[in-house]
């Protein structure tokens, strides 16, 4: 059974940093696309950034790239999101996810319980 257990959310002041992890069991990550979403009070969640160790190969958001970066740890099967720079509009729920299928960057199936970010201006 696939679970993804994200931590590391918390309250920062804008321009601060913050690291968030999501550690995987049932499941080598590094052989599936990994991705972190967010969505943020009376939105839509929305994509933030995914990897896939395969191809080598990284995705952000427009909103992120040049702040955020995506990166794992194969000895821990842990997921990374390295948020530099925040701003208020980066308060959101954090969610991790995965897809079902080796070599694709989704749908994403498994998600996490989320972790909340809260960037104080």
């Amino acid at each position: 059974q696939v679970q993804l257990v994200e931590f590391g959310g918390g309250l920062v002041q804008a321009g601060g940093s913050l690291r968030l992890s999501c550690a995987a069991s049932g499941r080598t990550f590094s052989s599936y696309a990994m991705a972190w979403f967010r969505q943020a009070p009376g939105k839509e969640r929305e994509f933030v950034a995914a990897k896939r160790w395969d191809l080598g190969l990284t995705r952000y958001a427009d909103s992120v790239k040049g702040r955020f970066t995506i990166s794992g740890d194969n000895a821990k099967n842990t997921v990374y999101l390295q948020m530099k720079s925040l701003k208020s509009e980066d308060t959101a729920v954090y969610y991790c996810a995965s897809p079902e299928t080796v070599g694709t960057w989704g749908p994403y199936t498994y998600w996490g319980q989320g972790t909340q970010v809260i960037v104080s201006s």
